[in-house]
């Protein structure tokens, strides 16, 4: 039995059978679970049923929380465990509530006092930093770099000084897009000995993970597919 607590369900990274990458306990836990709060309802769908085609999708509710939600919507979302049963928060990929709006709930669910359950599943920024060779004692994860030229530039030389002054793993992510342009400008701003790491597709069948200094980087003219990538720094 699913006790009423507020369920943090990792997604797959990629596509792929999901008990690769997702213990049989999370399984077992999406089961028993009636409400789901999501990114888009209908990839959630598409999850859960990959997790067990036996589950009947239309007895299920799905509220869901992204980008457009008003935040005065947020709350109501709550609703089912206050009434004492279980609800599950479901992202487009990876660990919900990291560089995700279900933050937002995350953050109600506490200051209610009502119980939080995150449950172990792929992050690709902590993947990334595993296999990067980086310092994994302290490091930042900055989300997405502005897309100003100027302003881009303004950040990369401030996490250039952080990576000397604090000895910090520099971890950010761009839209898959527009990977190409991000690396054409990191290997054109950054100092020639600093060392990047670009992770493409964790878990993926097209998976590379790769570190190497920015003059390496310049010799190789990496084509980055459009798919999700986490980029990392470090000297």
């Amino acid at each position: 039995m699913t006790e009423p607590a507020l369920y943090l369900i990792p997604v797959p990274l990629s596509d792929g059978d999901v008990t690769q990458v997702l213990p049989a306990y999370n399984l077992a836990v999406v089961r028993h679970i009636k409400h789901f709060v999501v990114e888009n309802v209908r990839s959630a769908r598409r999850f859960l049923k990959k997790c067990d085609r036996d589950i009947d999708i239309d007895s299920l509710t799905f509220g869901e929380l992204n980008g457009h939600t008003p935040a005065s919507e947020v709350e109501r979302l709550l609703a089912p465990l206050e009434r004492g049963e279980a609800v599950g928060v479901i992202s487009e990929a990876g660990c919900p509530a990291i560089a995700d709006p279900g933050a937002d709930l995350v953050a109600i669910a506490q200051r209610k006092g009502l119980a939080v359950r995150p449950l172990v599943g792929p992050s690709s920024i902590l993947m990334g930093l595993m296999a990067s060779g980086f310092n994994g004692q302290s490091f930042a994860f900055v989300g997405y770099l502005p897309i100003d030229a100027k302003a881009r530039a303004r950040k990369l030389k401030d996490m250039e000084q952080r990576i000397v002054r604090d000895d910090q793993t520099q971890i950010f992510i761009e839209t898959p897009y527009r990977n190409q342009n991000l690396l054409a400008d990191l290997l054109r701003t950054l100092p020639p000995a600093m060392r990047l790491c670009v992770a493409v597709d964790i878990t993926g069948a097209h998976e590379r993970i790769a570190t190497h200094t920015i003059a390496q980087w310049k010799k190789l003219a990496p084509q980055l597919e459009k798919v999700p990538t986490i980029f990392l720094l470090y000297k």
